[in-house]
């Protein structure tokens, strides 16, 4: 197992940068995830350490060994695609084996290890069967399999589980996490799933056309974003952003004025300009009774039942389009479409982000 290192790494086609000065750290051990929305960087930055492509600017490290000019092959990295690429004519034992056979391991020293990774994925009963008799899941396992049995120093994975039906997905994510408690193989995970990221990783790097927008833990991400990307790209729902305008006292959200707090007028001193995005995520929201104070109204436009909770689409009156906001409730909330919701905020839990630059304009 080793760190694995890049320093201003850029790939690019032609005049088109698919990454650009890419730097970060991940520890020896470490669970990393990769998101963003497509065409971000995120698969580019694997085939890059893996050697699958090559950087046309910077260094990738892999320990305290420059791999630039490194084969694949001698990186000692193993990689998990989408699409399994298992080989369809091998037994389930022989996709195992294979690239311990490739680098000359022996039979008596192959099956030991063989017989540990497939108990460890619960595969032991597939050893004989080949990838065209097993489940999208059980292909998965053997997928991780054929990688974790050598013993990498590196582990890659990108959208391993994206195939999988959503319970298996689940259940398969704890499973991996399961996995790198025991094996501690340095390891970076690609992925779109905010669910993925947020419960597997150590660190998580947010990425957008190609650069990072922040690296921190999955509550740090989602707590004190640092952009308003961030902030609408970690969590699911996604955090509400209301267009307003700010005159150092007040804000105007669509025909709505929404008086601003004194600590949250000192914390915005220095935006001068009466443009501002506000955020708030649906948990921070909450549907009050016609007798209590409120901050905002709006009218129901869609309500999704799912069992514990009640997730209410509802938008409020602007001049041009309406402003949508989502809301978390409960199941004895009645909400019905077309309700007027009174609406209080959790000023506490509000963010400003600068329209142009997108900048979170209360972190220090």
């Amino acid at each position: 197992m080793a760190r694995v290192s890049l320093a201003q790494v850029s790939r690019r086609f032609g005049t088109t940068a698919a990454i650009e000065s890419i730097s970060f750290e991940v520890p020896d051990g470490q669970f990393w995830v990769l998101v963003g929305p497509s065409g971000c960087g995120k698969s580019t930055i694997l085939r890059v350490i893996a050697g699958l492509d090559s950087a046309t600017a910077g260094s990738v490290y892999i320990g305290d060994r420059q791999v630039n000019q490194v084969p694949a092959r001698l990186r000692d990295v193993a990689m998990v695609f989408q699409n399994y690429a298992l080989y369809p004519h091998m037994s389930v034992a022989d996709n195992l084996a294979f690239g311990l056979r490739m680098r000359g391991g022996k039979p008596a020293q192959i099956q030991p290890q063989i017989a540990t990774v497939a108990s460890a994925l619960n595969i032991a009963h597939l050893l004989d069967r080949k990838p065209g008799q097993l489940s999208g899941g059980q292909q998965q396992r053997v997928a991780l399999g054929r990688a974790i049995v050598r013993q990498p120093q590196v582990f890659l994975l990108d959208e391993p589980l994206s195939n999988l039906d959503a319970q298996l997905r689940d259940e398969t994510r704890a499973e991996l996490k399961q996995l790198h408690q025991r094996f501690g193989i340095t390891t970076l995970y690609v992925t779109h799933d905010q669910v993925e990221a947020m419960t597997l990783a150590d660190q998580i790097v947010v990425l957008n056309q190609g650069k990072i927008q922040q690296i921190g833990d999955p509550h740090i991400l989602y707590r004190q974003p640092a952009n308003q990307m961030v902030a609408t790209f970690v969590g699911n729902p996604p955090m509400n952003i209301l267009p307003a305008r700010y005159d150092g006292t007040a804000f105007q959200i669509g025909d709505q004025l929404l008086p601003c707090p004194l600590p949250l007028q000192t914390a915005l001193k220095h935006h001068t300009k009466p443009a501002i995005n506000l955020g708030i995520r649906p948990e921070h929201l909450k549907i009050v009774a016609a007798e209590a104070n409120f901050d905002l109204i709006a009218t129901v436009t869609v309500v999704e039942p799912l069992g514990r909770e009640v997730l209410v689409r509802a938008d409020i009156t602007a001049a041009a389009d309406p402003i949508t906001v989502q809301v978390w409730t409960t199941p004895n909330t009645k909400v019905r479409l077309g309700d007027r919701l009174r609406l209080q905020l959790d000023f506490a839990h509000l963010f400003g982000f600068d329209p142009v630059t997108g900048k979170n304009l209360l972190l220090a």
